[in-house]
Parts: structure tokens; C-alpha cells; sequence
């Protein structure tokens, strides 16, 4: 099932693109909320080879993310990211639904 509420930027679909071919086989990324962190709900990335029967699919130029049914309603209209800058390399989450978010940026409130 393909989900537009939430998007793959170009940058974080080259990276799974890479990543998979460094593994030499194709990976996808699972992007879910829990609850914790210092924010109250916190991301969880996981790097997986199948999807699970209720999981949403995100394409983008043949890479692909996943995010669980319960997980979408908090992230609608969000945008999922890989940034590589001087604090390092990771996949993000810009969220316009998170009113506050803690400053290692996998944290954050509704």
C-alpha cells in the first residue's frame, strides 16, 4: 500500500540506493514512533529486507520506506530525509505536526 502523506527526498532515496548496493541486496527503510524519548514520542529507523502485511509503502526512484499504520497518523505530511553534515550522517524526520522537538532531533511532542 502506497501512502503520498508521507514522502522520501531524493537524498534519502539515493542512500537506501546505495545502501543496498553495498549489502548487495535490496534493503528498505521502517520508520515507526514510539513512545519515549525526552519529547514524549521518539523515531525508530530500522533497515529491513520485507515488509509486514499492514505496513505503508513510500517509493522513490526504486528505493522504498515503511512506516506501520499506527505510526502514520503522526507522521502525515512528513518528509523523510538522510542529511550528511557535521554532526554526521542520518536519516531524519522533518515533521510539521511535531510542536517541539528535543536537539538530537529524534525526540519530539505533539
Amino acid at each position: 500500500m502506497t501512502d503520498p502523506a508521507v514522502t522520501l527526498s531524493e537524498t534519502a532515496a539515493r542512500r537506501l540506493r546505495d545502501i543496498s548496493a553495498a549489502e548487495g541486496r535490496p534493503v528498505m527503510l521502517r520508520v515507526a514512533v514510539d513512545g519515549g524519548g525526552c519529547s514524549g514520542f521518539q523515531y525508530r529507523f530500522d533497515l529491513v529486507e520485507t515488509a509486514e502485511d499492514d505496513d505503508l509503502r513510500i517509493e522513490r526512484d526504486g528505493s522504498a520506506a515503511l512506516v506501520d499504520e499506527i505510526s502514520l497518523a503522526l507522521l502525515k505530511g512528513s518528509e523523510i530525509d538522510f542529511v550528511d553534515d557535521l554532526t554526521g550522517a542520518e536519516f531524519k524526520v522533518r515533521n510539521p505536526n511535531a510542536r517541539s522537538s528535543c536537539g538530537c532531533g529524534v525526540s519530539f511532542s505533539i
